[in-house]
């Protein structure tokens, strides 16, 4: 058995199942930088004019722009890397799904950091050659992997280590997905101004660094992975009552059958509209608080057209503490939400986002042409922080319903949800926008419509999440099917068919172990995470002056 056999990694006596979500947040906060890849656009689009971008002439065609290497991209075609990482992010996890449940979480999250951090290699030789489509295969198409494969490479581990705590474990992993462009953000903008000069803007050299950080990291994590021996539990934990109308099933379902299973479908209706709304939201932030407040934000009766130059690079500094602000309700969701699912169960707490939602959503019309600045940006704050609560929350409530032997799997099967919310909830607010103005309607109002819309959506979201049902018998594997699966997913079975016992004390497993491991993997993620924290609040704190 290699290093990354699946068998390498079952626990033993005196493992901490506590080391497992620091694991998981060391791969997160990497592959999180997705979010946060914008910071790199204005620089690439000076890469080759350095302090004014240069165009391409006028009769270039598109694709002779893409091999261009005498002119400077357009943030539009550098856009597109962003629009790339989630459609590959939620097709990868859906095609690989079923493969890392069967090698393990080890080998998954290792391809995961081969992926992510040989695709900013290449995206530095992309940058260096000035060829965007080396950037488009490197971070998009390859990253894109890594992104699918590190995302889900945690979820079905996190749910075996903690049938008690389902949400605040998956919650906690996700976590770290919201908060990396936390870290890696301000972290590449420092590189970028160490590394610039007057040939160059430091983009290449800062992806280098990334990559080799990243790597170590997100390494450290994959290896840092355990998975509980067969019929592991916590000590003193039972599991619930099985009754006729529970809504956590102890049985399974296999992959091979979600896409004809209706609550599988409900499910992903769920999780697409409640994130359509949210990234429709963040997409738009900075300029939705501009455009709507203007120079209220600066204490004068101005609209924004009527700013001047100066004052507009003043609210924009008060915009990007926005933005920052939200990031942390991003972050802060997934696990508060997340956590109060294990209370409150799985479809209450999405009822919870669609009511709140369609409310809030519904208000920020009214704040806005009120001028208070207070209630609109709690509003926001609010729908962000449930925008990351649906992320957090959808693993647990898939394994509520399908069972836990193929949740990951299913996991990633549900993330195409993602990837078509990418793209339903910006065109639904750019296009809105653009259609509002063309009408002739003030900047401050161009937003109301869109609000509406995004409320309907949220109570299609609530009709589909009340409609969902404990899942059919017939779905779910047989013992045998279930055996054979698990002989698949290499955990012992004997000639019979039928379970070996495990030669272990079961209650030595999960607790206890070195105090100081345990210290410092968690010292490994939690002081890099609360420097980003602390570093956006700084921002953010400009919002308040």
């Amino acid at each position: 058995m290699g290093l990354l056999s699946k068998e390498r990694t079952i626990a033993g006596v005196g493992f901490n199942r506590w080391l497992v979500p620091p694991a998981a947040l060391a791969i997160h906060l990497c592959i999180g930088m997705a979010y946060g890849f914008s910071v790199f656009w204005l620089p690439l689009s000076k890469a080759i004019g350095i302090k004014e971008s240069v165009a391409c002439g006028s009769n270039i065609g598109f694709f002779a722009e893409i091999f261009a290497s005498n002119c400077d991209w357009k943030i539009s075609m550098l856009g597109w890397i962003f629009t790339m990482f989630f459609v590959i992010l939620g097709t990868s996890a859906a095609i690989w799904g079923s493969w890392l449940e069967h090698v393990g979480p080890r080998k998954a999250g290792f391809v995961a950091a081969l992926c992510w951090c040989g695709g900013l290699l290449i995206s530095a030789l992309g940058v260096y050659l000035h060829q965007i489509w080396l950037m488009w295969l490197g971070s998009g198409v390859i990253g894109g992997i890594g992104l699918g494969l590190g995302y889900i490479s945690p979820v079905s581990t996190l749910i075996k280590w903690f049938p008690d705590r389902r949400g605040m474990a998956t919650g906690m992993a996700i976590m770290g997905f919201g908060g990396g462009a936390l870290i890696g953000s301000p972290l590449a903008f420092k590189l970028m101004q160490h590394f610039a000069s007057d040939t160059g803007v430091g983009v290449w050299q800062t992806f280098v660094v990334l990559a080799i950080g990243y790597f170590v990291f997100m390494t450290a994590g994959a290896f840092g992975y355990r998975i509980p021996p067969s019929g592991w539990k916590p000590v003193g934990w039972l599991p619930p009552a099985a009754t006729s109308n529970t809504m956590i099933t102890q049985k399974h379902v296999h992959v091979s059958k979600i896409w004809g299973i209706p609550q599988f479908w409900l499910v992903w209706l769920v999780l697409c509209l409640n994130v359509s709304a949210g990234i429709g939201v963040i997409g738009m932030a900075s300029p939705m608080l501009q455009e709507v407040f203007g120079g209220r934000l600066l204490g004068v009766a101005t609209k924004f057209s009527e700013l001047t130059v100066e004052q507009k690079t003043a609210i924009a500094a008060i915009a990007a503490g926005f933005t920052g602000l939200i990031s942390l309700f991003n972050i802060g969701g997934r696990f508060v939400w997340a956590s109060c699912s294990d209370f409150l169960g799985r479809k209450k707490t999405y009822m919870a986002f669609f009511v709140l939602g369609f409310i809030l959503f519904a208000s920020l019309p009214w704040s806005g042409a009120a001028g208070s600045m207070a209630l609109f940006v709690s509003a926001v704050c609010l729908i962000v922080s449930m925008y990351g609560g649906g992320f957090a929350t959808a693993p647990a409530y898939l394994a509520d319903l399908f069972g836990t032997q193929m949740v990951g799997a299913i996991h990633g099967r549900l993330l195409t949800a993602w990837a078509t919310a990418g793209i339903l909830g910006p065109v639904v607010v750019n296009y809105m926008r653009e259609y509002q103005l063309s009408l002739g309607i003030p900047r401050e109002a161009v937003y109301n419509t869109t609000m509406y819309i995004l409320a309907g959506m949220l109570v299609v979201g609530l009709l589909c999440n009340l409609m969902i049902r404990p899942v059919a018998a017939k779905y779910f594997m047989t013992p045998e099917e279930l055996e054979q699966e698990k002989h698949l997913a290499h955990e012992k079975v004997v000639t019979n068919g039928t379970r070996t016992a495990v030669v272990v004390d079961m209650a030595r497993i999960g607790s206890g172990g070195n105090p100081a491991l345990l210290l410092f993997s968690w010292a490994a993620v939690a002081i890099p995470l609360i420097w980003g924290i602390a570093t956006t609040l700084q921002k953010a704190a400009v919002l308040f002056k």
